[in-house]
């Protein structure tokens, strides 16, 4: 965004205002604002100096502003700047880092009142001032005045980082405190650019239709997979970049295959859950279940009345049956009992559909048949451990005699393929990360590792981007069946060298804008070093229930938002005289794309130990 309005806080002699004038389009409208009050000048001949200078630019110069009193100092109708300078603040002299981080968050917090929407916080600070890995050296986190968790308070979080350049400034001369003490030393200095934030709201859960036999039901969205069902990431015309490398991977195995696209069914099993998937060498995928209520708006809608709309999602192939019941006569007790009864399982993978694709009609042996789709699952919170990720599943069947060729073809133009398109881009430099293809114990299978280049401590090990299935067992004219299961969304980090796979999910606009349509390069993040937040929580145990880890991560997951990046064991306590057992864990709250501030976690971790003491049945220590 072009800036058209500026305000400049904390003018010590106006030497930084009279400097950027020079530099400014003489379209762009510029407030300058001083603590001081003008008989405080009066000695400064620099300062007079340069207000005669803003004077006869037509400048508005105003004194006396506090910085956290903005919607107070100025009107209604001089508000919404584009733009906002901060040069340097400072409580005096013998202010400590507690109270000038105290003045930094009040500074943001009143900058939400007079900043335009898309505009830009500019604060520069000296060298380890901000606390941030962008300083060098970066202070300890105590000993800093924490300038990202400060601006989180105003909703702003930190989208760039760049040295302070005094050339672009040539008449600035930094004054200090008040413009009477020893000036700053800015050398090293930075200049952090805040924007504001998208709001935590507490959304509802979204409803969905499906239909069994000759009934309508609906299901509401699991809390822990909020925002996550139907973004149509992979349909045209998005531009999203898991479609873009579900494009150019199958763009890659299409100029060696014969290819055919398949319409991907929609995310729901029958009451089978992971019992549908064909045998193959992974352990079963903990699902995420769904309970039907019956749905009486649509014969509502059919009778003219107003009714919710609501999203209609057919169930898969699988065959899905209603229990047998005396609801089907008309009773009322017996409906409801029905809806009790009857739950559906979120796919955890495409392979579900396998044997729905191959008996097809329109199954052609020697094409590659590509499904594409997101797929749900129960796990833990690990940093590359996905509730919700995109996959893309090829089918080749061919005669066994052909086996020799064709399976080790799609291999070799496989890992070429997923080896390019992992190729990352830093500083003019190509690095190509490490593709490789494990055969398994049996012999038959592989699994498809990818060694991350710079993800970070975090990935210490290589990553499971996908899977090479040949064992499962499928009688279909004698055919021979390869099972190719790609992980676009651990695809796409690589390619990008984007480290958090949550932002890929986000609400932010700025998210897309940040990529041009079908190339792949390096991504930079608009939310940098957000802080982190640890809290611990320690439970008794019931004695007569079994504690389910993966529940009480899912517990997590949801009341947190997805802000749960770590869960970490910490003790196992059995009390010497009741027997009783407690268990303790860490909590680590982080968010990728939004201002997190410590008075929220506080409130999502009173509200987590509530939930898990609801749906665990544990009692909080």
């Amino acid at each position: 965004m072009i800036p058209r309005r500026l305000l400049l806080l904390g003018e010590g002699n106006f030497s930084f205002a009279a400097s950027l004038i020079d530099a400014l389009d003489p379209g762009v409208s510029v407030t300058a604002t001083g603590f001081q009050h003008r008989e405080d000048l009066e000695r400064d001949p620099v300062a007079l100096e340069n207000l005669q200078r803003l004077r006869e630019r037509g400048i508005e110069v105003r004194f006396g502003v506090d910085c956290t009193q903005l919607a107070h100092a100025l009107q209604a109708n001089n508000r919404d700047f584009d733009r906002i300078y901060f040069n340097f603040p400072h409580c005096g002299r013998k202010a400590g880092v507690a109270k000038n981080r105290e003045l930094l968050a009040k500074f943001f917090q009143s900058c939400a009142d007079v900043l335009a929407k898309g505009g830009e916080v500019h604060v520069s600070l000296c060298r380890g001032q901000g606390g941030t890995p962008a300083d060098k050296p970066q202070r300890e986190w105590h000993n800093s005045w924490q300038v990202v968790a400060m601006a989180a308070l105003g909703g702003f979080i930190l989208s760039d980082v760049r040295p302070f350049s005094c050339e672009a400034v040539p008449g600035y001369k930094c004054t200090g405190y008040r413009s009477q003490d020893r000036p700053f030393h800015i050398e090293g200095a930075l200049t952090y650019i805040f924007t504001q934030s998208l709001l935590f709201e507490s959304s509802q859960p979204r409803k969905f239709r499906v239909r069994l036999e000759d009934q309508w039901f609906y299901f509401t969205e699991p809390e822990a997979l909020l925002g996550k069902l139907n973004r149509r990431f992979l349909e045209a015309p998005s531009c999203h970049p898991v479609r873009t490398i579900n494009e150019k991977l199958i763009a890659k195995l299409g100029k060696t295959f014969p290819l055919k696209r398949l319409k991907c069914p929609l995310p729901l099993l029958s009451q089978g859950g992971p019992s549908v998937l064909p045998l193959a060498t992974c352990d079963p995928l903990p699902t995420v279940w769904v309970h039907l209520h019956e749905d009486n708006s649509y014969s509502k809608f059919l009778n003219g009345e107003i009714t919710q709309e609501l999203e209609e999602i057919p169930v898969s192939d699988s065959e899905c049956t209603l229990p047998k019941s005396p609801a089907r006569d008309g009773c009322k007790a017996a409906q409801e009992g029905i809806s009790e009864k009857v739950k559906l399982g979120l796919r955890p993978s495409l392979l579900v559909h396998v044997e729905a694709v191959i008996h097809s009609p329109e199954f052609l042996p020697g094409s590659l048949h590509i499904l594409s789709g997101p797929v749900f699952r129960k796990c833990h919170i690990l940093p590359f451990m996905m509730p919700a990720f995109h996959e893309t599943l090829f089918i080749l069947g061919f005669n066994k005699n052909m086996k020799e060729s064709c399976l080790p073809s799609l291999l070799d133009h496989l890992k070429d393929a997923l080896s390019n398109l992992t190729q990352t881009l830093q500083e003019g430099s190509s690095l190509n990360t490490s593709v490789e293809f494990v055969l398994q114990p049996n012999g038959k299978d592989y699994i498809i590792h990818a060694k991350p280049l710079n993800f970070g401590p975090d990935c210490t090990e290589n990553l499971i981007i996908g899977s090479i299935v040949t064992s499962m067992i499928v009688k279909h004219k004698h055919q021979y069946f390869v099972f190719v299961s790609i992980n676009l969304d651990l695809l796409v980090m690589l390619a990008y060298d984007i480290s958090d796979w949550r932002i890929l999910w986000t609400f932010d606009n700025r998210f897309l804008k940040r990529f041009a349509a079908g190339k792949i390069e390096h991504f930079q993040s608009y939310s940098l070093y957000p802080p982190r937040y640890v809290h611990d929580v320690s439970f008794w145990l019931d004695e007569k229930k079994a504690f389910d880890d993966m529940e009480f991560h899912s517990v997590a997951r949801a009341v947190s938002q997805d802000t749960i990046v770590s869960v970490q064991f910490l003790d196992r306590f059995q009390h010497p005289e009741t027997r009783r057992v407690s268990l303790c864990y860490r909590l680590t709250y982080q968010a990728c794309d939004k201002a997190l501030t410590p008075q929220l976690v506080a409130a999502m971790q009173s509200q987590f130990r509530k939930e898990i003491q609801r749906q665990l049945h544990v009692s909080p220590r």
